[in-house]
């Protein structure tokens, strides 16, 4: 709606006003431009280390309304933290006007995540008439690239990947335009002078259609792409990627063709568009026309849609070329795995030499362009738990946005954990998660850590002054800690779990916290997992956990879920029937010796590993491929969860579940699942309200760890709690997997620094 003009006999007035936040890189200095043009006011806006700063002078009612519109109205791709309004002399200046940016001593803004291309760019390429028509690196200052070309701030055109580009005069002139969308738009480019594909997007088309992988350069990184509907060219995918069981994401043209593959609530589908353009995990539909081969046994299939122009004009070409826009809205009969170019679990390929060198053997062709990616950054994976977007994977489109902490803290480096590694590093009252890295498991994931470290420091221009780790000696993030010269704070595992949660929603002041997960070292090097803590500053009190079972052979039972049912058997009093039930697997006899004297045979109270016990038991995934399989199997099996009143009982802090998993043997496996999910939600909700009244806690528990991707478990433990008045609160803006620990590890850190462990 246009703003009025103001009468010009009011009285004249002068205001400063300052904008932190996400304010630069997004067009905010020509969307206040254009603003106080359209309100004819006068004065200047201009960028500096702390967002963006400036003048209005005018009458009082058209300042107000600047004002107002500031945030009501601000660009798509901006986040406003705070706006700060004060009076001047007027001075009667004639015009308004962008003025030089200035640089500061450190640089308190922030670079915006990678965005999808907006609608007005998919006009551009899809025009016959447009300059950019076709262009595969058409993008304007609400889409595009940004963190992953950007080396250092401040956010200009010469820190970036665009730097050996020089603009053209038409791409020169809308840069300098205030009027224009691409004002200021530091990746702004067109086919006179920008980056090109080495690849048409039609011959790309053709070779996927024909059966062949490709590997193409997107923006954090290469995928490897293949037909979805062709089972063969999917099974060739697996084989030379040395891929084991884990489902691949698969991505199609829009919304009405994800209709067609999945079954799409509301939220899901706002999720699915939303510009950060996340893989979210929907429910497949059955007979959907894709191969086994993409989710083979799961009943969920990861979608995305496309996100660069690149990808649309492969969607464009498979569907004809049409010279319209209709196409956009219409569905396609492409749908592509997309799955991230890492091969043997090693971080993203992102150079041209590089993925000749990596993906040779397993692409048959490779699409590269003349960008380079500064950043590594894989794509972001979503799923809808209690009708809220939760992170299973944040990387593009969430990265590097912060989270705003309670209140400042001194600056923090966390280092994370293992597997699922993050890091986080604090400015302020803010945290800044990185980018998923993956498990530290091999040397280049380690230099991917370490160069992840560097980058994050030198763009937020932070130096911190300690650092957080985990409690396990043995993790290169804790030994990386160990090594930077730093006053080390080392939190224990599920604490941090808590923390993140407390941390992302601002909660302070002692909370009951649930930590389910595989595994974490407790304080005196106990294998913990199912964990009802208080968390109370930077301290944790362990008031509840899981019945311990043993681990035959240790780390291996949580890839061996036959061995965790026999650990179970041998709970029950049953081991003398593990022979028998398990007669399949040659190793049973051993299994049951080693049970019965306790050799190499740890115990755990790990939630992780109860569901690899029932999966034992009902004979689902009985050896898994890659870590959590069997309990994505188990929960696919289930359609509802169902309680057995009587299936547990919670006593001096231990929840015992032994009566659930003996009912589980006598039950098919759709049944055991259902039992499982239900009853093992119902137990630890009442042990939690339980623990809420004797200890005079707020009516709320925190949850945190990987078994809350669990969604069915997740929303039969909220219905549990709810009824009671109680409130689950899981975290949104992190995973509750391992990737949320470095913000956990963070948060306790600057509590131990500010003394509120006393």
């Amino acid at each position: 709606m246009p703003i009025a003009a103001t009468t010009l006999d009011a009285p004249i007035e002068r205001r400063a006003f300052r904008v932190r936040g996400a304010v630069q890189g997004v067009g905010f200095r020509p969307f206040v431009w254009g603003l106080a043009r359209a309100l004819e006011l006068s004065g200047w806006v201009r960028n500096d280390s702390e967002g963006v700063l400036g003048e209005v002078e005018g009458p009082a009612g058209a300042l107000d309304a600047f004002d107002r519109a500031l945030t009501a109205e601000a660009p798509p791709l901006a986040r406003i933290d705070s706006i700060e309004m004060t009076s001047l002399p007027a001075i009667g200046e004639p015009d308004f006007v962008i003025r030089k940016s200035l640089a500061g001593p450190a640089a308190l803004t922030t670079i915006t995540p990678d965005t999808a291309t907006c609608d007005a760019c998919l006009e551009d390429i899809f025009d016959p008439g447009n300059r950019r028509h076709l262009y595969a690196f058409t993008n304007c200052t609400h889409c595009g690239p940004r963190h992953t070309i950007t080396r250092r701030l401040p956010y200009d055109r010469g820190q970036t990947s665009m730097a050996p580009f020089a603009m053209c005069p038409d791409c020169q002139a809308e840069y300098e335009n205030p009027a224009d969308r691409r004002f200021h738009a530091q990746p702004n480019a067109c086919p006179a002078c920008g980056p090109r594909l080495s690849m048409d997007p039609v011959e790309i088309a053709e070779r996927l259609e024909k059966g062949q992988i490709l590997a193409i350069k997107g923006l954090g990184g290469f995928h490897l792409a293949v037909d979805a509907r062709n089972g063969d060219a999917v099974a060739r995918l697996r084989e030379r990627k040395l891929r084991d069981g884990k489902p691949f994401a698969v991505m199609v043209a829009n919304l009405a063709s994800a209709r067609t593959l999945a079954c799409l609530t509301e939220t899901e589908a706002r999720l699915l568009g939303d510009r950060r353009r996340p893989v979210l995990v929907a429910m497949a539909k059955l007979n959907n026309g894709l191969s086994p081969e993409v989710s083979r046994s799961l009943n969920t299939l990861g979608l995305m849609l496309p996100y660069a122009p690149v990808h649309h004009l492969i969607f464009h070409a498979a569907c004809g070329s049409p010279d319209s826009t209709e196409w956009l809205e219409q569905p396609n009969p492409l749908a592509l795995v997309m799955t991230s170019a890492n091969p043997g679990g090693e971080p993203l390929v992102t150079g041209n030499a590089e993925a000749r060198e990596r993906l040779g053997r397993i692409a048959d062709a490779i699409v590269t362009h003349d960008r380079d990616i500064v950043v590594r950054c894989d794509d972001s994976v979503v799923r809808v738990i209690n009708s809220a977007p939760a992170y299973l994977r944040r990387a593009r489109g969430a990265t590097p946005e912060p989270i705003r902490l309670p209140r400042e803290v001194a600056p923090t480096l966390a280092v994370g954990a293992h597997l699922k590694n993050t890091i986080c590093l604090t400015r302020g009252s803010e945290a800044f998660v990185s980018q998923h890295i993956g498990d530290l498991d091999n040397a280049s994931t380690f230099a991917f850590f370490c160069e992840t470290v560097e980058h994050l420091s030198a763009i937020l221009d932070v130096t911190p002054e300690r650092v957080a780790c985990d409690l396990h000696p043995d993790f290169l993030s804790s030994r990386f800690a160990s090594e930077t010269g730093l006053p080390v704070v080392k939190v224990q595992h599920h604490h941090a779990h808590i923390a993140a949660t407390a941390a992302e929603h601002r909660l302070e002041g002692p909370h009951l916290g649930l930590a389910l997960d595989g595994f974490g070292l407790g304080p005196a090097g106990e294998n913990w997992g199912g964990e009802i803590l208080i968390l109370d500053g930077a301290r944790f009190q362990r008031v509840g956990h899981l019945f311990a079972l043993r681990q035959p052979g240790g780390d291996i039972a949580a890839r061996r879920p036959w061995r965790m049912g026999a650990a179970a058997l041998h709970a029950m009093g049953r081991g003398d029937q593990v022979e028998a039930r398990f007669a399949a697997f040659d190793g049973a006899p051993l299994i049951a010796a080693m049970l019965e004297r306790g050799a190499n045979s740890p115990e755990s109270s790990s939630c992780g590993r109860l569901f690899d016990a029932a999966c034992g038991l009902l004979r689902v995934k009985s050896v898994a491929d890659f870590e959590g399989e069997a309990p994505m199997a188990l929960e696919s099996l289930a359609e509802r969860a169902h309680v057995l009143e009587n299936g547990w009982r919670f006593s001096d802090g231990v929840l015992d579940l032994r009566a659930m998993l003996e009912a589980l043997l006598d039950m098919d496996p759709k049944t055991g699942a259902e039992v499982f999910h239900g009853t093992l939600a119902a137990a630890f909700g009442d042990a939690c309200l339980e623990l809420i009244e004797t200890h005079g806690l707020p009516p709320r528990v925190l949850g945190g760890g990987g078994c809350f991707q669990n969604r069915m478990l997740s929303e039969a433990l909220s219905k549990r709690l709810a009824t009671c008045g109680v409130e689950l609160v899981l975290p949104s803006r992190v995973p509750a997997n391992d990737g949320g620990l470095s913000l956990g590890q963070a948060w306790v850190a600057a509590l131990t620094e500010t003394g509120q462990e006393d």
